[in-house]
């Protein structure tokens, strides 16, 4: 029992010991603490605000602002740290070690984040262009700096993480895409009727502002004419409006008395004489 009440007044002459040294440097470093903190939070909000002011990006805006603040912070800890006669050598050697290990823990992560950065800065598309990148299509919907989100138009929602972006071949069509379709006619139609008609379909139907359709002979079938069409269509209301397209040129052709015949084969039956 004696021994256990002389270890907890070694412990407490200890501690007195040591605020009554240390008590200005602990004040000092308190006060240094918080006047880094207020020009910490200043200086960040003076940062986004000239970058806002700048027209930047308001993703890179905010990490600039945020990456200044804890750089602030930082310098202020090791300032606070010094006040109080603590050494902050071994501190930052281990700051290293953790850096190098959580950096192979997490070299995904910060690879996106990498990507993210480098999307921001290049911008090879904004939020409401119309992307295809590893097989997926859709409008950008959000761009963060360690995802992108795209929506289609089932207001599918799907994230792409960044470093599978940046260094592949990307399809950026603005805000709409590209609707293809082919029309056979028969060979007694007269081609210019056909473009026509065909051009006529996509004035009323609202796919010729824009920019104009393109309409044309695309191959020689065995039963009929086919024609190629290819018209823009807004991304968030692709396959409603193809389809759309697609039953007022039906309904077009049959009204200009132009036949979309149906294949056609020839079997000829040969008797072969002994």
């Amino acid at each position: 029992m004696q021994q256990e009440i002389e270890q907890i007044q070694s412990i407490y002459n200890t501690i007195v010991e040591f605020f009554v040294t240390y008590s200005f440097q602990l004040v000092g470093a308190f006060i240094v603490f918080l006047i880094g903190m207020f020009v910490a939070s200043k200086v960040s909000r003076m940062v986004l605000a000239l970058c806002e002011k700048k027209g930047l990006d308001i993703t890179l805006s905010r990490f600039l602002a945020s990456f200044v603040k804890i750089a602030i912070l930082v310098g202020v800890a090791i300032i606070a740290l010094g006040k109080i006669g603590i050494s902050v050598t071994p501190f930052v050697a281990a700051i290293g070690a953790l850096s190098l290990g959580a950096g192979l823990a997490v070299q995904g992560l910060l690879s996106n984040y990498g990507a993210g950065l480098n999307i921001i800065i290049t911008r090879p598309f904004v939020v409401g262009d119309t992307i295809t990148v590893q097989g997926e299509t859709g409008l950008v919907d959000e761009v963060h700096l360690a995802y992108t989100v795209l929506k289609d138009e089932d207001a599918v929602r799907i994230t792409i993480p960044n470093r599978h972006i940046v260094g592949e071949i990307i399809h950026n069509s603005a805000e709409n895409k590209l609707a293809e379709t082919t029309v056979g006619v028969s060979y007694d139609s007269d081609p210019k009727k056909v473009i026509e008609v065909l051009h006529a379909v996509m004035v009323q139907q609202g796919v010729a502002e824009a920019r104009a359709p393109l309409i044309g002979i695309d191959q020689f079938g065995d039963s009929s004419i086919n024609f190629g069409v290819r018209f823009w269509v807004p991304t968030n209301h692709f396959h409603e409006t193809r389809f759309r397209v697609n039953n007022a040129i039906f309904e077009a052709l049959g009204q200009a008395g132009i036949s979309i015949p149906f294949p056609q084969r020839e079997v000829r039956m040969l008797n072969q004489q002994h």
